[in-house]
């Protein structure tokens, strides 16, 4: 590589389309190779991030099986690279099998220089980000098992889960649905001296109000009807252990009014019964529900919002958190894709744009499900927008034009650094190694926000 240039390995047999190709990406450092063998030599050599090559290579020249030979064998031993086919109107056929096999894009033959240098472009840009996140999952990795994230924010919660742990108090999990508040409630119990013991789930607003107080505190041999056998509730099921409620929220006000009773005797009565029973639980709590305003219209108790609130944990939105949804895509994409023994290599350019424009309303949940059903309905290798079913949801469309991809790479670019350095911007600035006024504009023109992290 020369000086600051990226370098580029074109894989052509064509004398003149090769001296075409070099020319229209004069920015790139630019190697070259004729046949399959010479290509190889030269990517174990160079490991260049971007390919550019012809299917029709010799001995075969009419054929494409040298060149998908080669694809196969540049993306087994790096995975990472990005792999441009050209391709003849006649050879579209081939192009999207090269596609299939996880080539990042296709040019048309005869070659026209501005969108080569755009597909380029936006190949690299596409290396550079995988990259990026690969370094950020080995670097960064969660302290807390389960939870994948390059949120500076939910390391915090990390951080604090690993503090509170110990200390046996109350905490309460607050966040939108499927951000993942009972993979921190398993945290807590996890990272606590009650490890060993059971950790007990209970929904509130999974289980019919007649039925909840049952299923917390347990009943007597006929206590009401259908009450065959004594059963043990939920609290007593978790006794040493961790008793998690999640959507504490839905849980009606008679029932808050004898939670707050075992909160503050640590002892239950069964229903129908009339012995006290003490209990020893670590209590985790959670909700998508504004409790601060419930309690201002009278629909939960403030003295049991304070019992459950000692120590208060949030979890930011998945749309808070930059560069997250493409980290929990790739990571379920490689989990299901071995569950379901389907042969996924990745995520398509137009997969990765919709990922990351997508505001996942169902967060980390979403992700999740929309994931595992594209590793099973897709025909391909690589997984596409039309696959995550993402293609129509309004989401803003590829750049087309070269100040577009700028403009988008900045963006990315600038919204990371900033997450990254907590909103600091003196630290963001020097990570992108600009000045701090060049980031302001930068800001300003791209109307990035500079929000302080909760």
């Amino acid at each position: 590589m020369t000086g600051s240039k990226r370098t580029l390995l074109i894989v052509e047999d064509d004398d003149g389309l090769r001296t075409q190709m070099k020319w229209a990406l004069a920015d790139y450092e630019v190697l070259t190779a004729g046949d399959r063998d010479s290509a190889l030599r030269l990517f174990d050599k160079e490991q260049p991030p971007v390919l550019v090559l012809d299917l029709g290579l010799p001995p075969d020249p009419n054929g494409v099986g040298e060149g998908l030979a080669l694809l196969e064998t540049v993306l087994k031993r790096q995975p990472l690279t990005k792999v441009v086919v050209a391709s003849g109107n006649e050879e579209r056929t081939s192009a999207l099998t090269a596609v299939g096999l996880g080539a990042y894009d296709f040019h048309p033959k005869p070659v026209d220089p501005d969108t080569l240098r755009l597909i380029v472009q936006r190949a690299f840009y596409l290396y550079d980000l995988e990259r990026e996140n690969a370094q950020i999952v080995g670097e960064r990795s969660s302290p807390l098992a389960g939870i994948i994230t390059a949120s500076p924010k939910l390391f915090q919660n990390c951080r604090m889960v690993e503090r509170v742990a110990g200390a046996n108090v109350a905490v309460l999990i607050t966040g939108e649905s499927g951000t993942g508040k009972e993979m921190f409630a398993r945290g807590v119990h996890d990272c606590s001296p009650r490890a060993g013991k059971a950790f007990v789930a209970i929904n509130s607003a999974a289980i019919p109000e007649n039925l909840l107080e049952s299923e917390l505190f347990g009943h007597e041999k006929g206590s009401f009807t259908g009450a065959v056998k004594q059963t043990i509730g939920k609290v007593e099921q978790a006794h040493q252990g961790t008793l998690f409620l999640d959507e504490i929220g839905d849980m009606p006000l008679n029932l808050q009014v004898k939670l707050l009773r075992f909160l503050q005797t640590r002892s239950i009565e069964r229903v129908g019964g009339r012995k006290p029973i003490e209990v020893n639980v670590r209590v985790v709590s959670a909700t998508n529900r504004d409790l601060a305003a419930m309690i201002k219209d009278g629909s939960f108790r403030e003295d049991l919002f304070y019992r459950l609130n000692e120590v208060a944990i949030h979890i930011p939105p998945l749309r808070e958190r930059p560069g997250d949804a493409v980290l929990l895509t790739k990571y379920f994409l490689a989990r299901y894709a071995k569950e379901f023994a389907r042969p996924i290599k990745g995520l398509s350019g137009d997969a990765l744009a919709a990922v990351t424009n997508h505001p996942w309303p169902g967060n980390v949940r979403e992700v999740e499900n929309r994931v595992k059903r594209a590793v099973l309905m897709a025909d391909g290798r690589m997984i596409s927008s039309l696959d995550l079913d993402l293609a129509t949801d309004g989401d803003a469309p590829a750049p087309l034009t070269l100040r577009q991809a700028r403009d988008q790479a900045e963006f990315v670019a600038v919204s990371r650094a900033l997450s990254l350095a907590d909103n600091n911007i003196s630290s963001a600035a020097q990570m992108l190694e600009v000045s701090r006024p060049t980031l302001y504009g930068l800001m300003r023109v791209l109307n990035v926000k500079n929000r302080e992290l909760e």
